[in-house]
C-alpha cells in the first residue's frame, strides 16, 4: 500500500487526540472505582449508546461482513441480524431495570438478586470466567483481525504496529478508566464512519455505480445469483429449515453471547449502569441497536458486494475488503481509513480491557480478597489488572488460529443459559443453583457433543442441531434444579423487588407482601413496544439497502413504516408518563 506524508500524518493524529483524551480524564476518573468503571453514573443517552455502537466495530466487523456476503449475499447477515430481537427485548424490557439495580457490573447483579455461599461462588466464578478466558477470546480475535489487517496494508511489521496500537490503548484506558473509554469511543465512532462511508463510495465508482455493480454480479454471477436478496433462500445449503428456525426462533433468547446477552449484560450493561437515569439508559440502548442494525451495515455491504466483483477467485474472502481499500482509496483517504480500522481496534480493545478489569477489582478482588480498602487503590488494582489483561492477551491472539472457530465456540457453550439470563428478573422462583445449572449443563453439552460425538459446527444443519440439544438439555436441568432447591429468603427477595420494582404476575408471592412499590405493570405494552421496534429497525435496515440499490418508492415505503413504527413507540411511553422520549 502506497501510504503518503498526508495519510501517515491523518493516522498520528488520530492518536494524538485518543491519547489526550486520556490524559484528560485521568484525574476525573481517579476518584473511585464508581468513577473508574462506571463514569459517575453520568453518561448522557447519546454518549452512552454512541459508546456502544464504537465498541461493536472492531477491526474484524467489516472483515467478517465481507465474507458473509460473498458466501451468501446481503441475506447472509441474517447470521447477525436476528440478534436485533434480543437487542430489543433489553431496550424495552430491561434497561430500566439495569439502572435501577445501581450495581458497578452484571456480576454484582448475582449478589443483589440471590444470597449466601451460592451467590458468592456464582459471582466469583463468572468475574473470572468472563474476565479472563471470554474476554480474552474475544480481544484474541479482534487482534488476530487487526494483525491480518496490517500485514496485507502497510510495509510495517504486523507485531509492532499492533503492539503501538495497544500501548496507546494501554495508556489512555487505565489512566482515565471508562471515561476515557467513551469519550474516545464518540472519536472513534465518528472517524470510523466516515472512513467506511468513504471506501463504499469510491468502491461503487471503481465499479461504474450501482448499474456497473448489479452488471458485473451478473456477468461472473450469472442472472440468478441471488447476492443481492435480502432474505435468505430457506431450504438452501446454507440456510436450510432447521437453521432458519433456530436463528429465528432460538438464537436470540437462548444463546449467551458477548454484547448480545439475553437481559442484557456485560459491556452493554455497563453502559447502562453509566447512563444519568432510566431513561438515558433506556434511549442509549434504543439509539445502540437503531445505528448497530439499520445504518452501520449498508458502507460494509457495499464494499462487501464490490470486492466479489473485483475480486471474485479469493481464497481467503475476508480480505476483498482490504484489497479494496488498498486498491480504489486516493491518497489521504487510505490514512483515513487506516485510523478508521485503529479507531475501530482501539474502541473495542479499551472496552474489553475496561470491563474485564470491573470483574478482577469489583467481584473478585474487592469481594474476596481486600474488602476494606481505599478507592484510591481499587482503582490503582484496576490500573494493573489491565496490563495484566494486555499481556495475556498478547499471549492468547498468537496462539489463535482462526476468528469463526472462536466465535462458534463462544455461541454453543453460551446456549441454553439465556433463558434464566431473562427470567430471573420476572419470576421470584430462580435462584442460584438455577443459574449455575444452565451454565454447567450448557457447557458439557456443548463440548460434548463438538468432542466427543464429532458434531461440526461450521455445518448449518449441525449448528442448528447442537443448538437444539444444547438449549434443551440445559432447561431441563435447571427447571429441574429449581424446583428441588429451596427458593431465596423472603428477605432477599423483598429487598430486590423493592429495589428494582419489576413487573409482572410471577412476582405476586413477593408483590402482596409489598403492596406499597410501584411496578411497571405493562409488560404487555413493552412486548408490544418490542414488536414495534423491530418493525422500526429492519424497515429501516431494508429502507435504506433498497434506497441504495436503486429501487426508491419501496425503500421510502418502508421508511415510512419505520416512522409509523416509531410513532407508536413514542405514544406508549408518552401516554405511560414520559413526557418525550427524546428528552
Amino acid at each position: 500500500m502506497n501510504v503518503s506524508t498526508l495519510d501517515w500524518a491523518l493516522v498520528i493524529l488520530y492518536f494524538v487526540f485518543a491519547l489526550g483524551i486520556g490524559l484528560y480524564y485521568s484525574r476525573r476518573a481517579s476518584g473511585s472505582i464508581v468513577e473508574y468503571f462506571t463514569s459517575g453514573r453520568s453518561l448522557p443517552w447519546w454518549v452512552a449508546g454512541t459508546s456502544m455502537v464504537a465498541t461493536t466495530f472492531a477491526a474484524d466487523t467489516p472483515l467478517a461482513v465481507t465474507e458473509l456476503v460473498a458466501n451468501h449475499g446481503i441475506a447472509g447477515n441474517w447470521l447477525w441480524w436476528n440478534m436485533l430481537m434480543s437487542g430489543l427485548l433489553t431496550v424495552f424490557l430491561f434497561s430500566r431495570l439495569w439502572r435501577r439495580a445501581e450495581v458497578i457490573t452484571d456480576v454484582e447483579f448475582t449478589e443483589l438478586r440471590y444470597s449466601g455461599k451460592p451467590a458468592a461462588f456464582l459471582r466469583g466464578f463468572r468475574a473470572l470466567y468472563l474476565a479472563i478466558p471470554i474476554n480474552l477470546i474475544v480481544m484474541g480475535w479482534v487482534t488476530l483481525a487487526m494483525v491480518k489487517i496490517i500485514e496485507l496494508s502497510i510495509g510495517v511489521d504486523k507485531w509492532i504496529a499492533v503492539g503501538i496500537t495497544m500501548a496507546v490503548v494501554l495508556l489512555y484506558s487505565t489512566m482515565s478508566g471508562l471515561w476515557g473509554v467513551v469519550m474516545t469511543d464518540m472519536l472513534q465512532f465518528i472517524i470510523a464512519m466516515v472512513g467506511s462511508i468513504a471506501l463504499a463510495y469510491f468502491a461503487i465508482d471503481a465499479v461504474g455505480g450501482i448499474d456497473g455493480l448489479k452488471t458485473g454480479l451478473i456477468d461472473i454471477y450469472g442472472p440468478d445469483h441471488g447476492l443481492l436478496d435480502f432474505m435468505p433462500d430457506i431450504g438452501s445449503v446454507w440456510m436450510p429449515m432447521t437453521a432458519f428456525f433456530v436463528y429465528l426462533a432460538v438464537n436470540w433468547w437462548a444463546a449467551w453471547y458477548p454484547g448480545a446477552e439475553p437481559g442484557g449484560g456485560g459491556y452493554i450493561a455497563q453502559r447502562m449502569f453509566a447512563a444519568k437515569d432510566e431513561k438515558h439508559s433506556f434511549l442509549a440502548t434504543l439509539w445502540f441497536n437503531v445505528a448497530h442494525y439499520a445504518l452501520r451495515p449498508w458502507p460494509w455491504i457495499l464494499v462487501a458486494l464490490v470486492s466479489i466483483v473485483l475480486y471474485p477467485d479469493l481464497e481467503d474472502k475476508q480480505t476483498g475488503y482490504i484489497l479494496v481499500m488498498l486498491n480504489v482509496l486516493p491518497v489521504g483517504f487510505k490514512g483515513l481509513l487506516l485510523a478508521s480500522f485503529a479507531a475501530a481496534f482501539m474502541s473495542t480493545i479499551s472496552t474489553q480491557l475496561n470491563w474485564g478489569s470491573s470483574y478482577l477489582v469489583n467481584d473478585f478482588y474487592k469481594r474476596f480478597i481486600n474488602k476494606d480498602a481505599s478507592d484510591s487503590h481499587y482503582v490503582m488494582i484496576a490500573r494493573l489488572s489491565t496490563v495484566v489483561l494486555v499481556i495475556l492477551s498478547a499471549f492468547v491472539t498468537s496462539q489463535m488460529d482462526t476468528i469463526a472457530g472462536a466465535w462458534k465456540f463462544l455461541l454453543a457453550i453460551g446456549a441454553g443459559t439465556g433463558s434464566v439470563y431473562i427470567l430471573r428478573w420476572f419470576w421470584w422462583r430462580i435462584n442460584a443453583w438455577s443459574e449455575i445449572s444452565a451454565m454447567v449443563m450448557s457447557f458439557i453439552t456443548a463440548i460434548s457433543l463438538q468432542t466427543i460425538f464429532g458434531m461440526d459446527t461450521s455445518d448449518a444443519n449441525v449448528f442448528a442441531q447442537v443448538m437444539l440439544i444444547t438449549v434443551g438439555a440445559s432447561t431441563i436441568v435447571w427447571l429441574s434444579v429449581t424446583f428441588l432447591t429451596a427458593p431465596e429468603s423472603e428477605e432477599v427477595l423483598l429487598k430486590f423487588y423493592r429495589k428494582v420494582r419489576p413487573g409482572g404476575n410471577f412476582w405476586k408471592p413477593i408483590s402482596e407482601l409489598a403492596p406499597e412499590v410501584k411496578t411497571d405493570k405493562g409488560l404487555s405494552w413493552d412486548l408490544a413496544d418490542w414488536a414495534a421496534g423491530l418493525v422500526m429497525i429492519y424497515s429501516t435496515l431494508f429502507g435504506v439497502g433498497k434506497i441504495l440499490l436503486g429501487h426508491s418508492l419501496l425503500g421510502i415505503g418502508l421508511l415510512i413504516l419505520a416512522a409509523f413504527a416509531f410513532s407508536f413507540i413514542r405514544w406508549d411511553l408518552n401516554r405511560r408518563g414520559w413526557k418525550s422520549i427524546s428528552e
